[in-house]
């Protein structure tokens, strides 16, 4: 398997990678927002960034793989996700990282396994080794995962939204995989993790971010 001869890269540049995970309605982007923010005013330069879509080609991966009207079997919709993480870490990550600023990125490829590994029923060793092969090893600082009752969420997103992508679209029982993967992630690592109670304030979320993020800075 290509992922496991890849040497994985943490902590390894003088910039700063974080990562939000979580379902969706979670409020990552929220808390995304909220710590560019707060790191902007300590005085780093912030490259805030998401996927998929974080790249050129990104959007259009994205637009393909979120809104096709048809069916992707799930090896191509994970084989989709790895080449849009290639491209965006190659020219987009990667160069901010060793600039020294601090990316703080929606989505990476926890989301992979935990949607295509766990909720479309692939192996996650698999699509894990396929995206670290896909961004040479690279692994965030820190992940913050924003952990909500499925049915929380989807309350979240039809009370904000009127259209839903191919993901948000699926059944309640995907998301419940999808959250068991996330939460398994963070307990097979729980020095990269930060797990943080979705529906707790706002603001008090953001304070345990800030917390976790300044040992870091």
């Amino acid at each position: 398997m290509p992922g496991e001869l890849v040497p994985v890269v943490r902590g390894e540049f003088p910039g700063l990678f974080v990562t939000f995970e979580g379902g969706d309605g979670s409020g990552k982007s929220t808390q995304a927002e909220l710590l560019e923010q707060w790191v902007a005013t300590r005085g780093r330069e912030v490259l805030r960034t998401r996927e998929p879509g974080g790249s050129d080609v990104g959007l259009e991966i994205r637009e393909l793989v979120l809104h096709h009207r048809g069916d992707i079997d799930p090896r191509a919709e994970a084989l989709l996700y790895a080449a849009d993480r290639a491209h965006h870490i190659a020219t987009k990550v990667r160069p901010a990282l060793e600039r020294g600023d601090v990316v703080i990125q929606d989505r990476y490829l926890d989301s992979s396994v935990a949607y295509q590994g766990a909720g479309r029923v692939l192996d996650p060793r698999e699509v894990r080794a396929l995206s670290l092969w896909a961004t040479a090893g690279l692994l965030p600082d820190l992940t913050v995962l924003l952990d909500l009752d499925e049915s929380v969420a989807r309350g979240r997103l039809d009370a904000a939204k009127k259209r839903f992508d191919r993901l948000e679209a699926e059944a309640a029982d995907f998301h419940a995989r999808v959250r068991a993967g996330f939460l398994a992630l963070a307990a097979d690592e729980p020095d990269r993790f930060l797990v943080v109670d979705a529906s707790l304030p706002v603001d008090e979320i953001a304070e345990r971010i800030r917390a976790r993020v300044a040992g870091l800075l």
